[in-house]
């Protein structure tokens, strides 16, 4: 059977190395917010030894009309097809995947530790959550290098301000190296810094999202705090 086929509608810069593209949502096509689709490109002007399929979180919330998928734009034969491929350009949509989607005990809160394009699924899950009116309590702990790097960022603050349920702790690790000023938290996400927002560190639901280290990384730091595995839910993002 054949995958259904989705147009390419817009392209943009997310953050310095990121791009961001959006594509037309196929009729009847839903998904959970949370949730991943595999792309394939059709007869592509070049290829790799890593093929021409990829699989990205479904970035935008599954009440937005577009479907938008976010990736840093690695030297690879599938991202310089995609960062050149025209508007209206086909591709194959294989779809949705993954369970890493908001738990449904609105009595406890969710806290998302995540870095760098980890923020996608993160993205998604709260505008859906705030659009649907769930009531869960979110707070999200996202490190980047330099607010350049850090995708959804203004867009996520602004969601922060207007909605009470939702806090954004953001850090840069080399703040020094940014164009801009930064007043906010700086460092790697580490207990004493969630200490400083979380004030039982039992009560949440966890969610782990980025590079597998850094995955791994945030999951040895709960289980250290006392943290139950059953607690701590991952998505770990590789190759980009």
């Amino acid at each position: 059977m054949s995958l259904p086929r989705t147009k390419l509608v817009k392209k943009e810069k997310a953050a310095e190395g990121t791009m961001l593209f959006q594509f037309e949502k196929p009729e009847g096509f839903t998904y959970k917010a949370g949730q991943f689709a595999d792309y394939t490109l059709i007869d592509p002007s070049q290829t790799d030894a890593e093929g021409n399929t990829r699989g990205f979180t479904l970035a935008s919330a599954p009440y937005e009309p577009n479907l938008m998928c976010t990736t840093r734009m690695r030297d690879t034969a599938f991202k310089r097809v995609l960062k050149d491929m025209p508007l209206g350009t086909e591709v194959e949509l294989d779809a949705p995947y993954g369970s890493f989607t908001l738990h449904n005990k609105v009595a406890r809160p969710a806290v998302f530790l995540t870095g760098g394009i980890g923020i996608t699924p993160v993205r998604s899950i709260i505008l859906q959550s705030v659009h649907d009116k769930t009531g869960h309590t979110i707070m999200v702990f996202y490190s980047n290098k330099r607010p350049e790097d850090a995708a959804f960022l203004e867009e996520l603050n602004h969601v922060a301000d207007v909605e009470a349920n939702v806090t954004v702790v953001a850090t840069m690790t080399e703040p020094e190296k940014s164009r801009h000023g930064w007043t906010g938290e700086t460092g790697y996400v580490d207990k004493e810094m969630i200490a400083r927002h979380v004030e039982d560190l039992s009560a949440p639901i966890y969610y782990l999202c980025g590079p597998a280290g850094m995955v791994t990384a945030m999951r040895s730091l709960l289980n250290g705090a006392g943290v139950d595995d059953d607690d701590i839910r991952t998505e770990e993002f590789t190759g980009y």
